[in-house]
C-alpha cells in the first residue's frame, strides 16, 4: 500500500489526537493511512486521508496485511486503552521498519513505551498544559516546545522594552544564559540574526535555553 515516492505515514487510533495528526499530515501533502478498530471512525476520516482502514492494531497479521512495515513513520495515537497502545508498539517494534511515535497517557505509560523501544514519545495533554501555563504567566510567549528534560524553545513576541534594541544590547545570553536562534518578522524568518539586528514591533524571537533560564527570562519580560 505504501508508495516510496514521498514520505508515508500511518496513524493508528482516530481519537481527537490521532485525527488531528492525520488531518495535519494530509494537509501538508503527505500520504496517510488511518487505522482504527471502530469502522465508524475510519469512515469519518476517509475523505481526509489517503487510505482509511478498520483493523485491530493488536493483531500482527492484520498489520502485516496492511504493509505497515513499509511506511516511514507510524504514529500510535491510541487513547484510553494503554494495554492496546503497548501491545501495538511491541508488535511494530518486532516487525521492524518504520519510526515509531507513540502518544503516552502519563509518565508511567511513557516509561514502559521507552523500555519497549518506542522511538519518540509524545505527551499531548502534558505539553498542552505546559504551553497554557507559559501563555498565562507571560502573554508575550506565543509557543513553548520542550526539547528534553533540561532544554526548551520559546517564541517570544518582542515587548515594548525590547523595541529599538539590537541583540547585542538585549544580551539575553549574558543576562539569562539563553540564545536567540532566529527572528520572525512577518512571513520572513531570519535564521542567523546578527548582534546589530534591531527589534521592531511585531517581531518574534525564537529562543533556546535551559528551562530555568527561560523561565527567568519570561518573567523578566512578562509585561502585557
Amino acid at each position: 500500500m505504501a508508495n516510496k515516492e514521498k514520505k508515508q505515514f500511518a496513524v493508528i487510533g482516530m481519537g481527537r489526537f490521532g485525527l488531528s495528526v492525520a488531518d495535519a499530515l494530509s494537509g501538508m501533502g503527505f500520504d496517510v493511512l488511518a487505522i482504527d478498530s471502530d469502522e465508524a471512525r475510519t469512515q469519518a476520516v476517509s475523505n481526509i486521508v489517503t487510505h482509511a482502514v478498520s483493523a485491530d492494531s493488536t493483531d500482527e497479521e492484520a498489520l502485516r496485511a496492511l504493509g505497515i512495515r513499509n511506511f516511514d513513520v507510524v504514529v500510535v495515537a491510541i487513547g484510553e486503552d494503554i494495554q492496546a497502545s503497548i501491545l501495538t508498539t511491541l508488535i511494530l517494534k518486532d516487525m521492524g521498519g518504520p519510526l515509531i511515535v507513540v502518544k503516552a497517557q502519563n509518565e508511567l505509560h511513557g516509561k514502559v513505551l521507552q523500555k519497549i523501544g518506542a522511538d519518540k514519545i509524545i505527551y499531548p495533554e502534558r505539553d498542552m498544559g505546559l504551553r497554557v501555563a507559559h501563555h498565562l504567566t507571560s502573554p508575550n510567549i506565543l509557543d513553548y516546545i520542550e526539547l528534553s528534560d533540561e532544554y526548551s524553545i520559546v517564541e517570544l513576541r518582542a515587548t515594548k522594552a525590547m523595541l529599538g534594541q539590537n541583540l547585542k544590547e538585549l544580551n539575553v545570553r549574558a543576562k539569562f544564559g539563553c540564545n536567540v536562534m532566529a527572528i520572525k518578522r512577518g512571513a520572513k524568518m531570519n535564521i542567523s540574526p546578527s548582534s546589530s539586528d534591531r527589534l521592531a514591533e511585531g517581531d518574534v524571537l525564537v529562543i533556546v535555553g535551559e528551562k530555568n533560564d527561560l523561565t527567568k527570562m519570561e518573567l523578566a519580560y512578562s509585561e502585557a
